[in-house]
Order: structure tokens, then sequence, then C-alpha cells
């Protein structure tokens, strides 16, 4: 396989530096996370992390960061890159074994190569296969259902209703903040619409100023024009608007004359161009060769950005049309079965845009029934277990979902073979003799108690945590002799509940972190997700949530787009630069905040909070904290 030079950012150099200058981890935590967004290491990062500008420990740390960015940090492996030959690839390039038994490595990497002429083919999985894989499986198993890709039923109608509604959280490309923001203005009602939404919100269209013009056009508040009449046959599909790669492309060689060599070598400078900096000379070249053709200077210098908003991140038609197959296959089977869907996607993680528990709440409130992971039923998968009370009538309800061992931090594939083999015989009658049989570790039987997994076995959690980690030895007859005495221990409360759940599995299935707390949150004037659709346009609201994802997109200008949850929904907020920069430090280290700010409405569906300000709620108790996925 191709090698891959990681090489130093602010992030991994702040780290490296910082323990070299033997700074303490917690602060270096606090530092990185204030500075996870696409800057350098500034004044204001500094001081929003608590670290003082002009002390000579933070300037060693700035000048030594600012020396070793960019710098290469490690060698590893490209992921799917091969190198192929006609003669042993020994021959041409040092191999050395790789850290995965039976793999091999080259000491160059996918650049060294290019400029080498070798052949290099990327071979990708895309982990939306394997949980289509896993879904059509389990529609097949559970409902004798034989369905695949070919052969899913097209043009669905409710489907892309949910689709236009933007519910499309767990579902291939079409899951992000800012294509759940795009599908309702969109609005795709067949496949072609969700090839060009799959492929809109992208560095290219944006950086090109291309994506409000195509919806304008797409809604008949602007006419559909051309430039120039020879390119309307390259830009007729998408209403004069250029989108894909391949346009850009043809593009060049239609309105500025471009032979295919020249064609060729805008497509090497355009995937290269922040590295190489060759870029500069093809936009003389391109808008001088448009406006001789009568083309607009304006238009002439958009298709120029766009061009460099490719390099960096291009997105052919080719992919987009390949994607939104998936995505409409993913929204097929979220539509018509919930419960499947969110069973294959826990399977199939780690994966996509959210964590496990996000999925498991956009579950419940799609009717998901949700069973808590049980030594005695669950297995490594989440599982389909029949509903005796569901109604024939409803088949997408016949099944709840049972999640799987896997979830449980700490118990690994060999532990939970053990418990079934243990459970195989008869069901164990109590916690002694399942431990006797299973045979488990200490730490494995502390995880699963912490998880809730031996409720079945003993329905006090703390007192079945105790008995597995009580005196007596594990290799004896029984955990605790007849007469031994059992403490008075108090039984967890419903937050308690939900906070060891998030600490051993990261989700819960006793409810959300602030489901317990929302009687708190309403006195003091915070609504929910829910309560925000009642609301009016330029409204000012009060809302709090769990900080579950932060971006800051570079074709953003600065702002940050950020997605608090609570128990009803999701609460998407924009931070502009004025006020990231005055909270910095609140907004990028605490996983829970309260927000003021002003409700933006469009299209009666996308609803936005205009950041004005953050701050801490005073609760008896915080909610337990929350993974984020922070995208820098």
């Amino acid at each position: 396989m191709v090698a891959n030079v990681i090489r130093y950012r602010v992030r991994s150099a702040v780290r490296d530096v910082g323990k070299a200058l033997s700074l303490p981890a917690s602060l270096l935590e606090r530092l990185t996370r204030a500075l996870n967004y696409g800057e350098g290491l500034t004044r204001q990062g500094l001081a929003a992390a608590g670290v003082d500008p002009d002390a000579p420990t933070a300037r060693s740390l700035c000048e030594l960061c600012e020396q070793i960015e960019d710098f290469p940090r490690h060698m590893s492996i490209h992921p799917g890159g091969f190198l192929l030959g006609h003669e042993p690839i020994a021959t041409l390039t040092p191999i050395e074994n790789a850290t995965m038994e039976d793999r091999t490595v080259i000491q160059w990497d996918k650049d060294d190569v290019e400029a080498l002429g070798l052949f290099k083919v990327d071979l990708l999985g895309l982990g939306a296969l394997h949980h289509l894989h896993r879904c059509f499986d389990l529609l097949r198993a559970h409902y004798g259902v034989e369905l695949s890709m070919a052969s899913i039923p097209a043009e669905d109608p409710e489907t892309f209703d949910a689709i236009c509604a933007g519910d499309t959280v767990g579902v291939f490309q079409i899951e992000s903040r800012a294509q759940m923001t795009m599908l309702p203005r969109l609005r795709p009602r067949n496949y072609y619409d969700l090839v060009i939404e799959v492929s809109i919100v992208r560095p290219g269209p944006i950086t090109g100023g291309m994506v409000h013009p195509y919806l304008r056009r797409r809604r008949g508040e602007e006419p559909v024009e051309y430039p120039h009449e020879s390119l309307r046959p390259v830009l007729e599909k998408t209403l004069g608007v250029p989108l894909f790669q391949e346009q850009v492309m043809k593009l060049a060689m239609v309105a500025a004359d471009y032979t295919p060599g020249e064609a060729d070598q805008l497509r090497r400078d355009m995937a290269a161009w922040r590295k190489s900096g060759r870029m500069g000379q093809h936009r003389d070249k391109l808008v001088t060769r448009m406006t001789r053709k009568g083309i607009p200077a304006e238009f002439a210098e958009r298709v120029f950005q766009q061009i460099c908003g490719f390099g960096e991140y291009g997105f052919p038609e080719s992919h987009a049309a390949s994607f939104a197959l998936i995505s409409y296959a993913g929204a097929w089977i979220k539509r018509h079965y919930p419960t499947l869907f969110v069973c294959g996607l826990l399977n199939a993680q780690p994966m996509g845009f959210y964590t496990v528990a996000t999925l498991l709440e956009d579950a419940q409130r799609h009717g998901v029934v949700v069973l808590g992971v049980a030594a005695l039923r669950s297995e490594w998968d989440s599982t389909l277990e029949p509903r005796g009370e569901a109604s024939t009538d409803a088949p997408a309800q016949r099944y709840a979902l049972r999640l799987g061992l896997r979830t449980v931090k700490g118990l690994t594939v060999a532990d939970v073979r053990r418990i079934v083999r243990a459970r195989s015989q008869k069901p164990p009658l109590c916690l002694d003799e399942f431990v006797r049989r299973a045979g488990l570790d200490r730490g494995a039987l502390q995880a699963l108690a912490r998880a809730g997994a031996l409720a079945e076995l003993e329905d006090h959690r703390r007192l079945s945590l105790w008995k597995v980690r009580g005196p007596a030895h594990l290799g004896s007859p029984q955990l605790f002799e007849a007469d031994a005495e059992q403490p008075e221990l108090r039984r967890l409360t419903c937050l308690e509940n939900i906070d060891w759940d998030f600490r051993a599995k990261g989700h819960s299935d006793h409810g959300h972190p602030l489901g317990a707390l929302r009687d708190e949150l309403r006195q003091q004037g915070l609504r929910s997700a829910l309560e925000l659709r009642q609301c009016k346009h330029g409204e000012r609201v009060h809302v709090s949530g769990l900080a579950i994802c932060r971006q800051r997109p570079g074709t953003a200008s600065g702002v940050l787009f950020m997605t608090l949850e609570d128990e009803t929904g999701l609460i998407n907020l924009i931070v502009w630069p004025q006020i990231f920069d005055r909270q910095r430090a609140l907004v990028t280290t605490n996983n829970f905040l309260a927000v003021v700010g002003k409700l933006q409405v469009q299209d009666d569906v996308v609803i936005h909070v205009i950041a004005q300000r953050f701050w801490l709620p005073k609760l008896g108790a915080l909610p337990t904290t929350v993974e984020s996925r922070d995208f820098r």
C-alpha cells in the first residue's frame, strides 16, 4: 500500500511541543479545544485556555509550534491506495511491514508516486454500503423481503417527503447540518434532484457563489440564463450554474479554449493548488479567454473561484450519482423500517456524522422501542426482538431494538462468547450462577454491572456492582457466603441511571440527560427544541442543550455552526465571529450550554437561532457529559 505522511497541524504541534515543555496535560487539553477551528496558535486562543500569552513558556510554545507546523510527524498508510506495477515493486521502492498482519507499505506517499509516474489505484471501503448490507440482511431474515440497491422501490413519495423535511439523521451524505438545512430549500423530489443535493453543499459551488443562483432559478425566482450560448450544452441540466467537476473542466475547454492537455494540467494543478500554488497561472488565462468570447468577467472570476474550491474538495457528477443512490436507499429504509434502519446503523459503527446516543434519540422519536443491554438476551451486535403486542397491520413496528453488548465499554468479543455460552444451558437463577458459568474476569463483570446489563439477575444496580467487586474471590463456588451481610445501598435516581449509562456505554435507554431536568430548565425560561417550532420568525428565545457538533468551515468567513440536542430534538445555532471571540472559552470547552438569540425561520421548516449570548444554567444537578463531534 501507499504511504501517507502525517504532518504537524496546530493541535498535534501543541500537544507534542507542550509535552516537551512539561506543560500539564489538562492545560494542553483546554488549549487544543480552544484552538480547534482552523486557526493558528494566537494570543486570543491562549487567553481563552487560561494561559498568559506573555509568559516565557507560552512564547516558546508559539514559536516552536510555528516552526514544526507542516513538518512530517510520522508515516501512516494511505486509506485504500495501492501501487501497481508490471515488475516487482521492491525493484522500485523500499517496502516495509505495516502494523496490520499480512500488510506491507511502501515508503513513498501519493505525491511521490505521482511525481515518479507510477500507477496508483484507490480501493476505498464505504461504511454506508456496509450499513445497507446489514439492513438488507435483517429485512430478509425478519420480514422475508428480498431487496437490494437495484430493486429498492424508486421515486417513493413518502421517502422524498421525509427528505424534504430534513428528517435524515443517520442517512448517508444528507445527514450533516448543512445538508439538512439545504434539503427543505432545494426540496428534492426525484433521483437527479438528490444528485444535485449531494453536490451543492461543497466548497466548490459555495466558494464560487453558485448555490444561491441555482436555488433561485430552481424556484423560478430568476430566469435561467447562460453567459454564452456555447455553454448551454455544458450547463443546461444544472440551470446554467456549474456544480460538478466535469462541468468545470468542460467549461474551461469550451469557454476558454483549453486543449485536452491544458485541461488535464488544470486538473492536476487544481488537485494540488494549496501545496504547489500553481493555480495562479490559470487565472489570467481563463478570465482573459472567457472575456474575449464575450463572457462577463464576473462570471469568469466566479468560475475560477469555484475551480479553487474544487481543488479543496472536488465532487464529480459520477460520484454524486453513486452517492445519491446510496442516500436514497438509506432514506427509504429509514422511512419504512426505522427499527431495522437504526439496528443496521449501530452494527456498522463507527461511521457517520452522529454518536450512538444521538442516533438512538432520533430513533425513539420515530417510534422505535429501544431495549437496554441485557447479559441474558443481548448478542454482540444489536438485534431485533418481536413485540408481542404489535399489530400485524404495522409491520415496521413489529420488532423492538435490543442493544448489543458491543456498546458496553471494556467488553471484548471473547467475553461475549463466554456470556452466550453461559446462558445457552438453562437460564441462570441468580448472579452467582451466571458468574460461575461465564468465567469472566472482574473487569468484564464490573463493566456489565455499570452498564445495567445484569438487571435481570440483580435489579439493584449499585448492589450488582458491589457484588461483582466484593471481597469474595471469583474462583470460589459463589460470590458470597450464604450468611454474608449485604450493605444497604441507595438505588440510583433517574438522572444517576442516565449518567451511569453514558459512562458505561456512551448512551442511555433510560432517557435523555436533559429529560429529567426539564422542569428546572422551564423554570429558568429555557425552551425545548420542540417548543421552538411554535415560535415566530425574529422572536427572541432562550434555549439550552448538549453540544453534539461544532463546525467552523473555511467557506463560512469565521462563522461557527453549532448543534444542541435535548430530549425533543436538535437546535441549530449560528454564532457570528464577534460572539465566538467574546465567549470562545465557554463555547468550546462546555458541552452543556444555554443561549439567548434571535429565531430565524426559513421556508417554514429550517429553524436557526442566531446566538447573542451563552451561559451555564444553574441546576440542582448537571447533566452527564456527552461526546461532541467537532469538525476542525
